[in-house]
Parts: structure tokens; sequence; C-alpha cells
């Protein structure tokens, strides 16, 4: 409180006037001569009655008028902290409010109020300065960004949808979610659009260029004002991932930036019950030794306290999917004339994707082999033989993905080789009478980039049988309307098929821009199809062809939901998830974003501080409200004063 506003509520002072008032106005009683008491000898006093105050009622009016005036001066001079957005002449406005909601902004929690609930609390009072005709919608900053709710003037559904967010463990995709928020209000009729960003900034690249430059809509950081100092002291430790093998157990702990190791204690639980201990260093990795015994759904956790309290703790998985890719192919025959690593190797080299790619001499016969990878390349086959068969079965039932090359081997494999469960009936190997590819076939995966393919030299071509050819969807066909790139659902994995091999030696087509653009297209499916067994969190999970598929997480069941034959499920929390459905279940868990441990804010441009859109302060006006209040006063004591008079007037007056 200022001292101007305690100046004027002092005026409440003044009930002493009332009081006073009613004081001096007590009247002396009117004194009627007795004729008998002449009669009586006078007696002295002995004590005198004490004054009282007379018309208690008045008194009371009067004096809650006196303190209603005070309040009524003081209104104008005072203020509550909350958000507010400033109109430009008073006209309605397009608003994109941007929650964060990545793990972060549980910074807070242990105390009782975190970020997020700052964060959330100020987009409510942002929403209590909307008016009918403006439009709100909602986005939400954890990666991946996403539109909670799309631009509407139903302002009480964004209360509800609002009321209902809650903060999640992903990552911060800030420049995602001003992207999102650009496109959703641009087109609006609104004249006066603007962006509000309720995050604490920390996106885990505070070296980074400025947010919201180059975005042309104004940019409001309302808690960009606040002291970062606290915000760039807090520091947090958590839990990477935790692996068993056999009565091993690696953990692995990840830490803010900057912050020196502590030496801290790793424990295993089963069940609320410490299995082993083990003193270790974080960041760094810690190995604990299980005793002797039988152990299903361990979990790993890092003791002791710190910023936030959600990652101090990670599943036990037996063992996880690297996610790698098999490259089978003849290094003798599918190298380039300069030697080196096959012209796939090369490819995926070159296009520096996020998977590792590794030679493999033979294609695996074992199931257990093949769980090492998420998908195969393999170049021109010669059929597979009943234990790989077998396995590659189970590897595409369990979501693998599968990139087959057929050239002149694969049209004569040898006796009891075949090509299912993906091909029934044999291929023919042939020259072509199509040179190159029919651009209008083309899938729109692809875009424009296998039209390098319209002319290519090869010395055949492989042509499916057409009860398989039926069974394929083409993602590109010759000019003749043959399959040159076709695709095949499997299970739940997929299989990618091409008519033309991939040595240099038979076709040129692995020398052409589209095969870059092929392969990439591939590993997108890959990735996609078969999530590995730990994951971070904001990825994707994707199933194909799965009824009665079930998710049941740390929060309860997740939604999942369908697309064609696809299934996809989003789960935004750490911990572990079980995932069933028809003839599987599998355990699969979700690990931490390192760099969300960052909490450095990130700078954001300089266009933002100087835009004028609201303040962290508005006034709160009251004086309507104190006016009507004084108004009903004065009329109460006009009936008070007149019932009053009315009681004296009919009271008789004694002789």
């Amino acid at each position: 409180m200022t001292f101007v506003t305690a100046l004027a509520l002092a005026i409440a002072v003044l009930v002493a006037g009332p009081v006073l008032a009613h004081r001096l106005r007590r009247r002396r009683a009117e004194e009627i001569v007795f004729p008998a008491a002449r009669l009586v000898p006078a007696a002295p006093p002995l004590a005198q009655k004490r004054a009282r105050l007379e018309d208690r009622t008045l008194l009371a009016i009067r004096v809650l008028a006196v303190c209603a005036l005070a309040l009524l001066g003081a209104s104008p001079l005072v203020t509550c902290s909350r958000l507010s957005v400033e109109r430009s002449s008073g006209a309605s406005f397009a608003l994109a409010i941007v929650v964060d909601d990545s793990m972060s902004m549980r910074v807070g929690e242990r105390d009782g109020r975190s970020r997020f609930q700052s964060a959330k609390e100020g987009a409510r009072d942002l929403l209590a300065s909307a008016h009918e005709g403006d439009a709100v919608a909602l986005v939400l900053a954890g990666a991946p960004a996403r539109v909670l709710l799309a631009a509407t003037s139903d302002l009480a559904r964004v209360r509800t949808t609002l009321a209902e967010l809650e903060v999640s463990d992903r990552s911060t995709d800030l420049e995602g979610a001003l992207g999102l928020t650009n496109s959703l209000i641009a087109q609006l009729p609104q004249i006066d659009k603007r962006i509000v960003v309720l995050s604490d900034r920390a996106d885990g690249n505070p070296d980074a260029p400025p947010l919201a430059e180059g975005i042309v809509l104004p940019v409001w950081f309302p808690l960009a004002s606040e002291n970062t100092s606290e915000t760039t002291r807090t520091s947090d430790c958590g839990i990477a991932s935790a692996d068993r093998v056999g009565r091993r157990v690696r953990v692995v702990t990840v830490c803010s930036p900057g912050l020196a190791a502590l030496a801290r204690e790793v424990v295993v639980v089963q069940n609320e019950k410490i299995v082993s201990r083990a003193k270790g260093e974080t960041p760094g990795e810690t190995t604990l030794d299980l005793p002797e015994g039988d152990y299903d759904r361990l979990s790993a956790r890092l003791e002791g306290t710190d910023a936030i309290a959600a990652d101090d703790s990670a599943p036990v998985l037996s063992e996880g999917t690297p996610g790698s890719l098999a490259i089978v192919a003849d290094a003798a025959e599918e190298t380039v004339a300069t030697g080196g690593a096959t012209v796939v190797e090369q490819a995926l080299s070159a296009l520096k994707l996020d998977i590792a790619a590794h030679p493999v001499p033979l294609l695996p016969d074992r199931e257990a082999d093949l769980r090492a990878f998420s998908g195969i390349v393999l170049e021109d086959p010669s059929g597979f033989t009943p234990e790989q068969r077998k396995s590659l079965a189970s590897f595409l039932e369990h979501g693998g993905s599968l990139f087959l090359a057929l050239g002149r081997k694969a049209a004569s494999p040898p006796l009891g080789a075949t090509f299912e469960p993906i091909l029934r009936h044999s291929l023919t190997w042939g020259p072509s009478a199509a040179k190159g590819v029919e651009t209008k076939s083309v899938d729109a995966v692809f875009g424009e980039s296998l039209q390098s393919f319209e002319n290519l030299e090869a010395k055949g071509r492989i042509t499916f049988a057409p009860e398989d050819a039926r069974t394929l969807t083409s993602l590109a066909q010759f000019s003749d309307g043959q399959n040159l790139i076709a695709r095949k659902t499997v299970g739940r994995g997929v299989v990618w098929l091409a008519a033309l091999p991939f040595s240099v030696s038979e076709s040129d087509i692995a020398l052409r821009p589209g095969f870059l653009s092929l392969l990439s297209a591939f590993v997108d499916e890959v990735r996609v199809r078969r999530s590995p067994m730990r994951s971070e969190v904001g990825t994707t999970w994707v199933w194909e062809k799965i009824g009665g598929l079930h998710i049941e997480g740390p929060h309860g069941v997740l939604t999942v939901t369908h697309e064609g034959d696809r299934s996809k499920a989003s789960p935004s929390h750490l911990g572990a998830y079980q995932v069933t459905g028809e003839k599987f279940s599998e355990t699969r868990a979700l690990s931490l974003v390192a760099k969300e441990l960052d909490m450095r804010p990130r700078a954001v441009a300089a266009s933002t501080k100087t835009t004028n859109q609201g303040g962290n302060h508005s006034k709160l006006d009251i004086s309507s409200h104190i006016a009507l209040f004084l108004l009903g006063l004065m009329m109460v004591e006009l009936l008070v004063r007149f019932t009053m008079r009315d009681a004296t007037r009919s009271q008789p007056r004694q002789a």
C-alpha cells in the first residue's frame, strides 16, 4: 500500500464526527413539577448516571457512510496484480495465448506454486479482459507445439479448456508455437491482433537468436520482465535411462549445464521396496548389482531433492531397441568404381539422418538378431530360407520396416527359397520397354524429387505377378504402368519394393538425385512405424492394423486416435506404459529430453519489449459499487429519521 492510498483511507477517521455529534445532541430530560414533592425534603444526589448515546441506528448508518466515502476516495489508487490487454481505440482484438506446458514449468511445485500455475493464472487474467466479439486461440509450447483450441469467440469454451490444462514432461518448442499462433490469427477479421507468450523461455537454447524475430504480429512476453536471476540459478538433475542386463542395472543421469558433479545415491526399487543402492556422481553413469531373486517392473530413483521431482525416477527396461538400420548388400557388387562403402551407405551418410546404419553381410535367420534393428535395406536378395522367413515375419509383425531392391537374383531363387510372406508368386526379370517413371504416378510423399527417374539406364527390371501386384500400393510407376516403387503392409510392419536393383552395374537409379529422397522417405517410415522401447517425451507412437489397442500409463489410460488403419498415441509424461493389443503386449518407456534441464532463459526480440500491449497491473474500479452503496445508505437514513419522528409524535405527553 502506497502513502497516497493510506492517506485516502485515513478519511475513515472522520467517523468520530457522527459519534461526537450524537453525544452533543443528547437531549435534557423535561422537568415536570409534582406538587406532592414539596412535602418531601430534598436529598443530595449520590451518583450521576453515565451519559448514553441516543439514536444508535442513525449513528451506525452515518459511520458506514463515512467509511464508504473513504473507500470511494481511495478506490482510484488501488491496483491489483493481474495481466490485462490494452485495446486500440476500444476495438475488438484477436488474441493468441501461448501456454508453455513443458517440464521446466514444473519448477516451484515443491514450494506449492509452480511456473506453470503462474502462466495458467496469467492466461485466466487475460481472458478476464476479453469482451464479446474478441477471438482467442490457445497454443501449447511443449514439443511438438500443438493447437489446443483454434481461434474462437466462445470465451466460456476457452475458459473451460484452459481450466482442464495440465503441465507435461515435454521439452520446449517456442519457435514452433509462435509459428502456429501467427498462422492461426493472421487471417482473422479483427484489425487488432497480438500474441501473448506465457513461458519461462527455458527451451534449452539460451544462445540461439532471440525469440519472435521475424514475427510480423506484435508478440508480448509478460513473464520476461520478471527477475531472471532465480531462473538462472535454478538447476536440476534427472535419470535419462535405466537398463538391465542380467543382474546388473545401468543408470545414466543428466543435469543442468554448468552444474558441478554431485554425489547422490541411486536406488533400484520394486513395489516401493529398495532392492539395490549405490553412490554415484551426477551427471554420470552408475552401475548397480541386483541380489538373487525374481524382479519385475523395477524402477531407478535418484535420492535427494532438486528443482523438479518428476524426472528423479525412471523405469528399468530389460532390453531396449537401438533403432538402427541394417544394410544387407554384397560389398563386392554394390560399391562404386572407386571402392569404399556401398551406395546405400554413402547415400545415408550424405543425408546425415539421426539413425545409425550398420552394414550386415547376410540377412540374419534368428529373430533375436533382427530385434536390434528398426529397418532393413536388402539389396537384390535371392529369396528367403525358411528360417529367414520365420524371423522376418516376426520382425514385420512387431513393426519393422523392410526395403527390398529386387534385381536379377530375385527372379531365380535357389530351391526352397521364396519371398513369402511378402510375395507369393515368382518374379520375372527382363528388359524394360519403359525408360523411366511416369511423373503423374509419383506419390505425394516424394513431391517432385522422383522426376530425376524419368530416363533411367537399366539392364532390366522386375515385373510382379498380377496376383501380387494387386496386393501392392503403388508409390511410383514406369511410363507403361508397371510398378517401380511399391509398398505393402505386413502385420504391424511395412515392406517397400523397388523393381530395380541399387547396384550401379545394373542400373543408375542410385546415381539420380531422387534416390536420396527415396531413402529419406523410407527412413521417415522406419521412425514412425517402429518406435524404440525407450523414446523421448513428445514422440508419437504409431501402429498399423492393430485392434483393441489399450495403453496404460503413469497417469491412467492414454487416448488413442485412429486414422484409417493407423493408430496413434502421444504420451506426454515420463514413466512406463503398458501397451496391449490383439496378439501382442509390450512395455515402453518415455525418457526426459536432456536440454529441458537447461533453465537459462532465452533472449527475446527487442520489439517485444517496446510494444505496448498490456501491463501486469490493472485498476480495480469499484467506485460505481461504492456510490450505489452510499445512495442506499442515504435512503435508509431518511427512512429511519422519518420513522423515529412519527414514533416521537405518537408518544403521549405527560401532564
